[in-house]
């Protein structure tokens, strides 16, 4: 693939919907793109193998570092917590917060900036968004904002970070993916991890009612 923007970002990629949708956008703005995925623990480790799958599809470097380490220091939350159930049924403020893994996106943007400094990238992108910010502090714009500035002076080599879904609803980015026929079946979104989406936690049910709202058809084969 030949890049014609000058610009080229590290991307944090999860494998989720929104994620794969930025990868997906840089892809076809022509940048030179790496993507970074990291394993930290996290219960729902389909994800990474979604990752690896978008990456294969979109003609993307995959790196994946190992943090597994770190779980210790998460405490009880139901992403890296085993003993904790998942929470299922819509999102309110007290089941949102069970899932909280406590400053994980400090800690992947930092070792997407350290890798982007590594590989004179120009940007770090990562995909939160509107629907995220009233209970995810670090997904709100003042976190990204006052990040963004820390970022910009953490080396010689100037890196800043990149949120452009940070206005847009889930709906609003499941429209834009299909438009840019992202491979948004490849995608994984259930914090259960198993082989199906269970169809009853909260990320399905957010999952499903995007797709419905963006009028896009589904391809999420859930077990419920």
């Amino acid at each position: 693939m030949s890049f014609e923007n000058p610009e080229s970002s590290v991307v944090l990629l999860s494998g989720g919907l929104d994620s794969t949708v930025l990868l997906a956008k840089l892809v076809a703005e022509r940048r030179r793109v790496i993507a970074l995925g990291v394993d930290y623990g996290q219960r729902h480790r389909r994800e990474i193998d979604a990752a690896k799958s978008v990456c294969n599809c979109l003609g993307v470097e995959y790196r994946l570092i190992d943090m597994r380490a770190l779980k210790p220091i998460f405490g009880k939350n139901s992403l890296t917590d085993d003993k904790l159930a998942v929470y299922e049924g819509k999102y309110d403020e007290e089941g949102m917060k069970t899932t909280v893994v406590p400053a994980r996106n400090l800690i992947l943007i930092s070792l997407a900036t350290a890798l982007a400094i590594s590989e004179k990238c120009d940007t770090v992108a990562y995909a939160a968004h509107g629907g995220d910010h009233a209970i995810y502090p670090d997904c709100r714009p003042e976190f990204a904002e006052k990040l963004d500035a820390v970022v910009q002076i953490s080396d010689w080599h100037k890196v800043r970070l990149e949120r452009p879904f940070v206005a847009m609803t889930k709906a609003e980015i499941v429209r834009l993916g299909a438009a840019l026929s992202a491979p948004l079946a490849l995608t994984w979104s259930c914090y259960n991890g198993g082989k199906k989406h269970c169809g009853k936690c909260s990320t399905c049910i957010e999952r499903r009612a995007a797709f419905a709202e963006a009028g896009v058809a589904d391809p999420t084969d859930y077990a419920q």
